[in-house]
């Protein structure tokens, strides 16, 4: 695969480039917040959805044990789980499920577990339903990320948590949770009966470790709940197709009715295309994209090293964003998003958006043609250096 194309996405309802002025940003500026990439998905998968507009019609659509084999053999390959057909129910996407998990596990006012600095639609569906927001911030140890399971717990029995929302790998500070820790989050769980969902659609993205998706957890299936999407590993958030998975039955009924009472049912026609193609044929692809990922991530972390000593780049283990530790500026957040705004043209994301821990940094997506990357580092030596 060529991923070092550059491709012109502008003018095409992209809500990264088409809609800067809305979001108050300069025209000039070059976009590299939202979690998409700037990459064409598997060519598999555009022409199996060419041979789909071809047949002209987009009546209302649902899985078929072919799509449901599609996902059971990507599953057991790249995460030794045996998925179980009746486990799977799809959303428009993982943040509709999020919510839709707060409102079936969690009544007005109750608080939600989850570890900031982390995605900020977490604090979202939490606060928009009216339930209230318990961190257990990660510890920043010299720019590695771990969970402190004392406060963990401590706020478990404190707060009376029934819901933990746990983001794996983790975005934004790129951990991939090793084995020990989450047997540790599910020791903890299982003592307290706490519920955890996971959003593990980032779990394609690898470099160091290896993912370990929480439905492994076979003696506590009944509380887990695994949100997954191919939207990130193939650049598919536009055909608005999630798989999620709950194994417990009583939980997966209380769960399609909350979500049928949004008036949602039927999957995206092509999104199920999309889906389907992608997990079949993608394997080759994503390994070619994982490689040029680590040269974008080498690319950085050198860049910065050689460059911009002063400015920190927190390792990623996985995920294809960087969380850049900007405090050694001397500068606010204010300042810091101003001068990359206004002087580097630059749109990242400041980590205030992820919690107060994500005080000092920025959130910066990598997945786009090595030359525009460098481009952009060079922008911020100018205003920086």
């Amino acid at each position: 695969m060529n991923f070092d194309d550059v491709v012109d996405r502008y003018n095409t309802n992209c809500l990264k480039f088409d809609f800067k002025k809305e979001r108050n940003k300069p025209e000039d500026i070059f976009p590299m917040w939202v979690a998409d990439m700037d990459f064409r998905c598997p060519p598999e998968v555009i022409n199996d959805l060419k041979a789909r507009v071809e047949h002209g019609i987009f009546g209302y659509s649902d899985v078929d044990i072919t799509y449901f084999r599609a996902l059971y053999s990507w599953y057991l390959t790249h995460f030794n789980v045996k998925l179980q057909r009746d486990w799977l129910f799809n959303t428009p996407g993982v943040v509709f499920a999020l919510a839709t998990a707060v409102k079936v596990f969690t009544k007005e006012n109750d608080y939600v577990l989850i570890n900031n600095p982390v995605y900020n639609p977490f604090s979202e569906v939490i606060e928009d339903n009216k339930r209230k927001i318990m961190s257990s911030d990660l510890i920043n140890n010299n720019g590695h990320y771990k969970i402190d399971f004392v406060d963990l717990e401590n706020k478990i029995k404190e707060y009376n948590i029934k819901l933990y929302l746990l983001c794996s790998p983790h975005n934004p500070v790129g951990r991939v949770w090793s084995k020990e820790e989450l047997d540790k989050i599910v020791e903890i769980c299982k003592r307290y009966n706490v519920f955890i969902v996971s959003d593990e659609i980032h779990s394609d993205f690898v470099y160091e470790g290896k993912h370990i998706c929480m439905l492994n957890y076979q003696d506590y299936l009944d509380n887990i709940i695994v949100c997954t999407s191919p939207s990130k590993t193939f650049n598919l958030a536009g055909l608005q197709t999630s798989n999620i998975f709950i194994p417990n039955q009583n939980v997966r009924n209380k769960f399609m009715k909350e979500v049928w009472a949004t008036g949602y049912s039927n999957i995206n026609a092509l999104g199920l295309v999309a889906c389907k193609s992608a997990y079949e044929h993608g394997d080759k692809w994503l390994k070619e994209l994982i490689e040029y990922l680590k040269g974008n991530v080498k690319l950085v972390e050198e860049y910065f090293r050689e460059n911009l000593p002063n400015i920190k780049v927190t390792h990623p283990e996985g995920t294809y964003l960087l969380w850049i530790d900007f405090s050694g500026t001397n500068l606010i957040d204010e300042e810091v998003t101003n001068k990359l705004t206004y002087e580097a043209k630059l749109w990242l994301n400041s980590g205030i958006k992820y919690g107060k821990s994500g005080k000092g940094f920025q959130r910066l997506n990598i997945a786009l043609p090595r030359s525009e990357l460098q481009h952009a580092l060079e922008k911020i030596k100018e205003v920086f250096g």
